[in-house]
């Protein structure tokens, strides 16, 4: 599946502290954490080439003016699956794809300014060759977003993978 190094409790350790501080440097983060400088940097740059997501996806998208979130099903016609994939890298508004199981043959996270945004999206999605139909959920409220934080404290702990 992925061929990212896993991360170890010191990983951890120091992605917590940069959760608490983002704009720490190597040397307080290494400090607060009783780890070498030289450590605290190596360790920084193998999760940057792999670990890390990039910074781009801490942005909200309420920011960016688009606060309202959508998930979408998409049929595809099996034999213009990349086409129909390579096409929806040209809608913006599409900020997650995923091939899945189930219902559809992929879920797409979609962020628009509000339901008649929705719908240029969605019928853009039906313009696409190879895309058969959609079916939208719209998210009524984001309980949380993407979480890390738990998993980070247990592997910082010590606990092992589960």
């Amino acid at each position: 599946m992925s061929n990212l190094t896993p991360l170890d409790a010191t990983d951890a350790r120091i992605l917590l502290a940069l959760d608490r501080d983002p704009q720490a440097t190597v040397v307080a983060l290494a400090t607060e954490l009783g780890l070498a400088r030289n450590t605290v940097q190596a360790r920084l740059r193998r999760m940057t080439d792999g670990a890390l997501s990039r910074t781009s996806r801490r942005v909200e998208p309420e920011a960016l003016g688009l606060p309202l979130m959508a998930f979408v099903t998409v049929s595809l016609s099996q034999r213009m699956r990349a086409e129909a994939t390579e096409a929806l890298q040209a809608i913006p508004e599409i900020v997650e794809l995923m091939a899945t199981t189930g219902d559809g043959d992929m879920l797409a996270q979609v962020v628009v300014r509000d339901t008649a945004d929705l719908n240029r999206v969605t019928e853009a999605l039906l313009d696409t060759p190879g895309i058969v139909r959609t079916s939208t959920s719209i998210v009524l409220k984001k309980v949380w977003s993407l979480r890390m934080e738990p998993l980070l404290e247990r592997l910082a702990e010590g606990a092992p993978r589960m």
